[in-house]
């Protein structure tokens, strides 16, 4: 299920929008300011951002920047044309002016996320070794090296090994982790996951005396 944020402290419009991306099977999450905004970010990673601009605090053209890596929606009333293209070149995906017909917004959220998925795949393809921290993670073979020794991971391993390693510094919640690796190892549950990460942890660790996952009590892991 795709998740994506809604960033605006209008309620009612809060409310709207995320009634018909339920109806629209995507899972919402809610900010009402930019600063919230950061903190949801901070435990959770949606596959799409919608972001209105005139925000309590940190406003939606402040929050932008720090939102490199996600497809982000303007959702705004300010209709300057200088404004919308200064955004878009700033790094938002898509500009759309309030009021909007929710169909339109829903056909624009499917055209980004599909994009998104495309640049994904194709930097899955092309990224098949992935290091980080003194460790190197083949996900062909299946395989970690640290200090030139091999360690043999579980398909299950290596795909949960990757998602940590991509997102260094950041904890995951299992939500997350689970819903990311769902395409290619259904078979994890979140009954199972923590013991998946604990023999991750005990490979590599056995390998340089260093644990490169760290537990966050209430939220989930982060690798280090």
């Amino acid at each position: 299920m795709k998740v994506i944020l809604i960033v605006d402290d209008d309620v009612t419009i809060g409310n709207m929008l995320e009634e018909a991306l339920n109806d629209e099977g995507y899972k919402a999450l809610r900010a009402y300011s930019g600063t919230e905004a950061l903190m949801v970010l901070e435990k959770e990673k949606p596959d799409l951002i919608l972001l209105d601009l005139m925000l309590p605090g940190l406003s939606g053209e402040e929050l932008l920047p720090k939102l490199s890596g996600i497809p982000v929606i303007v959702v705004s009333a300010k209709t300057d044309i200088d404004n919308k293209v200064k955004l878009l070149y700033e790094g938002a995906s898509d500009y759309i002016t309030k009021p909007f017909v929710i169909s339109e917004l829903m056909a624009r959220i499917a055209v980004q996320l599909r994009l998104s998925s495309v640049k994904e795949n194709a930097s899955a393809a092309e990224e098949k070794v992935i290091s980080k921290n003194g460790v190197s993670l083949d996900m062909e073979l299946l395989t970690a090296s640290i200090n030139e020794s091999e360690i043999a991971l579980t398909r299950t391993e290596a795909a949960i090994l990757a998602i940590l390693m991509q997102n260094p510094g950041r904890p995951l919640s299992r939500s997350t982790i689970l819903d990311r690796i769902s395409e290619s190892t259904p078979d994890c549950t979140e009954r199972s996951l923590k013991q998946h990460i604990s023999n991750i942890r005990k490979k590599l660790q056995a390998a340089d005396g260093i644990d490169h996952i760290e537990a966050i009590y209430g939220i989930g892991f982060k690798y280090i």
